[in-house]
C-alpha cells in the first residue's frame, strides 16, 4: 500500500523527536526543497508520495541526525523579507536580529546617511539597511575573509551596493558614520553547554563567543567608536538576554553626553541596545 507524504514526514518527525532532536526540521527541509507554501503542502499532503520524494526525505532524515542545521542544508535563509546565502563559514541569520533592522529603520528615515555594519556575517544587516535606504553609504566589516565572500556574494544576487573591508571591529574604518550597528559574538565560554547541540558543532565560533563573559566586543565596540561617530550619532547593537546592565554600563561609560536606552524585543526580553 502507497504511503501519503503526510505519512513519511510524520514519521520521520517522530523519529528525529524520540532522539532528542528538532522534529519540526524534516517539514521544514522538505517544503523548503519542493518549494511548497502551506496551501500546496495541503493541497498534497494526502497524496502518495512519489519514490523520488521518499528517497529525499531519507537522506535529509539521515543529515538531521548529525545535527547539521537545515539552512546549512539548504544553503540558505529568509531574513528581512529576502533570501540570503549562508555557510559553515556564517551565522544563521536569527528573526532576533530583524527586530533590530527594524528598529533602525524606524527610527532614522533620513536619506543620505553613513552607516557601519560590524561583524557583518552573511551580511543581512548591511544588505537588508541598504535595500530599505537605497541613498545610505552602507559599510561592512567583518574579521573572516570566508563571510566576506558569502555577504559579498549576497549583496551581488540582491542587487545592493555595499563597502566590504575585512576589519577587527572598527579598526579599519576611516570616515565618521551617523550609525554604527551590530550584532556581535556575545556568548559567554559558560553558556557552551547551555547551546543548541547544532549550533556548537556546527556554526563558526568566532562568530559566537566572546571574552570577558560575552562583554569582549563590546568594550572593543566602545571604546574605538567615540572617535567615529558623529556627534549626533546612534549605535544600534543587538544584545544576550542577561546583559543589559553591563552593556549598558560600558557604553553609558563611552558616551557620557549621549542615552543608552535599552529595547526590548516581542518576547519583552532587553536584547537591543541604542546610543544616541
Amino acid at each position: 500500500m502507497s504511503k501519503s507524504y503526510l505519512e513519511v514526514l510524520t514519521r520521520a518527525s517522530s523519529f528525529l523527536e524520540r532522539h532528542g532532536k528538532e522534529g519540526h526540521a524534516i517539514e521544514y527541509l522538505f517544503l523548503a526543497r519542493k518549494n511548497w507554501d502551506k496551501t500546496t503542502w495541503l493541497l498534497n499532503m494526502r497524496k502518495s508520495i512519489s519514490p523520488v520524494d521518499e528517497a529525499m526525505i531519507e537522506a535529509d532524515l539521515a543529515e538531521l541526525m548529525k545535527d547539521i542545521p537545515p539552512q546549512y542544508l539548504l544553503g540558505y535563509e529568509e531574513f528581512y523579507g529576502q533570501t540570503f546565502k549562508v555557510t559553515k563559514d556564517t551565522l544563521i541569520p536569527r528573526p532576533e536580529t530583524e527586530e533590530l533592522v527594524a528598529l533602525c529603520l524606524a527610527d532614522n528615515p533620513k536619506k543620505d546617511l553613513k552607516v557601519t555594519d560590524i561583524g557583518t556575517g552573511t551580511g543581512v544587516i548591511a544588505i537588508s539597511l541598504k535595500l530599505a535606504r537605497p541613498s545610505w553609504q552602507v559599510t561592512a566589516l567583518d574579521i573572516s575573509t570566508a563571510a566576506l565572500e558569502v555577504a559579498k556574494m549576497n549583496a551581488e544576487n540582491l542587487s545592493a551596493e555595499v563597502h566590504f573591508k575585512k576589519s577587527d571591529v572598527l579598526a579599519k574604518l576611516t570616515e565618521k558614520q551617523d550609525i554604527i550597528i551590530s550584532n556581535p559574538p556575545y556568548i559567554s565560554a559558560d553558556e557552551w553547554e547551555l547551546m543548541d547541540v547544532s549550533v556548537r558543532k556546527f556554526e563558526p565560533k568566532q562568530a559566537l563567543f566572546a571574552d570577558n563573559q560575552g562583554l569582549a566586543i563590546y568594550q572593543k565596540i566602545a571604546k574605538e567608536a567615540p572617535k567615529l561617530l558623529n556627534p549626533q550619532g546612534k549605535i544600534y547593537l543587538e544584545i544576550g538576554f542577561q546583559q543589559a546592565d553591563s552593556v549598558k554600563e560600558i557604553f553609558q561609560q563611552a558616551f557620557p553626553a549621549k542615552e543608552v536606552n535599552l529595547k526590548k524585543d516581542l518576547f519583552g526580553l532587553d536584547r537591543m541596545i541604542v546610543v544616541e
